[in-house]
């Protein structure tokens, strides 16, 4: 098993409805998974469509379900309009967001960005430098700070979602993100703070534990509906699936590029779980299967840690337009 699937055991899956399972999930404007080992083992499966989604599969407001919903919590910040993930009726495939072209590279002294086999053709837009803004976002709140200033990469709308890891192992700390088009600059800086402080599974987190924290910046691209649910590459897609539960009401899941891949799961398994995950509990047949309505899209990754956080703000030390200190190194070695 891969190194981000935290060390758990993977899913037992089953096409047979789950013994003694709870609630699908309702309503709710947020979504991951109802437990945190089934988190972990999924690691960033997400759940649903709405607005406010952690990476996870289930419920972010913490229901008892596993399912999400449609509808965008109140208020959401963010510039860039939402995108529409519904297959059109012809049922054909299409593009509904394409990237935009990149504006920045990363730091050669920095990691470079994981693709879902995004074209050789251009260049990546997710970078080293998001990550550090979002390191500078949680530094900043934490120390009481003033936030940092406007970066310098790309602004252009992107769903996106931030997802913060602990520890030698890479125990998930806290994922929650949006399938709508934000721009990076106020969505980075929101979806920061979202999944550090508020995904219902951890608790707030607090300055000590920044010396040991990883962070991730997935921004999804080209979304494409299908008519064939196993039409989309292990690896390569991620999906989100849409279909009518056994008491006639919609429900969505959705897993990430990575999530088949490190599991070792084939599409057939891939779709059952995420009909487990969306709350689907009546036994799975392939004429079933053959209702659902599958998005795919593809995903840009980008992982720092801390220690390489430090490094390159002491690298380019005040020149990305933070205002305040460095971190006290001689307090985080």
């Amino acid at each position: 098993m891969a190194a981000g699937c935290c060390g758990v055991k993977k899913q037992k899956l089953s096409s047979s409805p789950p013994s003694g399972s709870g609630g699908g999930g309702g309503a709710s404007s947020s979504s991951h998974c109802s437990g945190e080992s089934q988190c972990r083992a999924g690691e960033l499966g997400l759940g649903g469509a709405g607005t406010r989604l952690n990476g996870l599969g289930g419920l972010a407001g913490g229901g008892s379900g596993s399912g999400c919903t449609l509808s965008p919590p109140q208020g959401c910040g963010g510039g860039g309009g939402g995108i529409s993930l519904s297959p059109p009726p012809s049922c054909g495939v299409g593009t509904l967001l394409s990237p935009p072209a990149a504006v920045t590279s990363p730091s050669p002294s920095l990691p470079s960005a994981a693709s879902s086999s995004s074209p050789s053709s251009r260049k990546m837009v997710v970078s080293a430098e998001m990550c550090c803004f979002c390191f500078d976002v949680l530094y900043c709140h934490l120390y009481g700070y003033q936030q940092p200033r406007t970066p310098r990469f790309t602004n252009e709308p992107y769903p996106l979602f931030v997802t913060w890891k602990i520890g030698r192992d890479k125990r998930l700390r806290g994922c929650i993100g949006t399938f709508s088009a934000m721009n990076l600059h106020s969505g980075l800086r929101e979806y920061t703070l979202t999944s550090a402080l508020k995904d219902s599974r951890f608790p707030p987190m607090t300055r000590d534990e920044l010396p040991r924290l990883f962070c991730s910046v997935s921004l999804l691209t080209n979304f494409e509906d299908v008519c064939d649910y196993l039409d989309w590459e292990v690896g390569v897609h991620g999906i989100r699936i849409e279909f009518i539960n056994e008491k006639g009401s919609k429900r969505t899941a959705t897993y990430l590029p990575e999530v088949a891949k490190e599991q070792g799961w084939d599409h057939i398994q891939t779709i059952d779980s995420l009909l487990r995950k969306g709350g689907y509990k009546a036994p799975i047949t392939n004429e079933f299967r053959k209702t659902i309505k599958l998005t795919r899209y593809r995903s840009e990754k980008m992982t720092l840690s801390y220690a390489e956080y430090l490094a390159h703000r002491q690298h380019h030390h005040f020149q990305n337009g933070i205002g305040h200190p460095l971190p006290p190194y001689n307090h985080y070695s």
